[in-house]
């Protein structure tokens, strides 16, 4: 199962968190599940014991998840994307050259 790492949950009259989450919320879900909670700056906050512990947050108190650009790789992951789900290349368009000129004579 891959982490996704330095993740920040905001919560509702609450300073931001980092934290590492299991996976990523779906509508279906009814709280965020966690682990490795500090603030960010890095240290153990006051309401927990042991920072290896899971966590979970009810959804209702968190206002957004940020997930920066170096956790994404694991968001790629945790969301299933492949290499073939990456968007294709348009092809190139014909220039249609009697449209062009009489665009350029009008």
């Amino acid at each position: 199962m891959a982490l996704l790492r330095d993740v920040v949950l905001h919560l509702q009259n609450e300073q931001p968190l980092l934290a590492d989450l299991f996976a990523v919320p779906s509508a279906k879900d009814a709280c965020v599940v966690c682990t490795n909670v500090r603030t960010m700056a890095g240290k153990r906050p006051l309401f927990v014991d042991r920072i290896d512990s899971v966590f979970l947050f009810p959804l209702e108190h968190v206002r957004f998840v940020e997930v920066p650009v170096t956790a994404s790789a694991g968001l790629m992951a945790a969301l299933g994307s492949t290499s073939d789900d990456e968007p294709q290349e348009a092809p190139e368009l014909e220039i249609d050259e009697d449209l062009m000129r009489r665009i350029r004579d009008s």
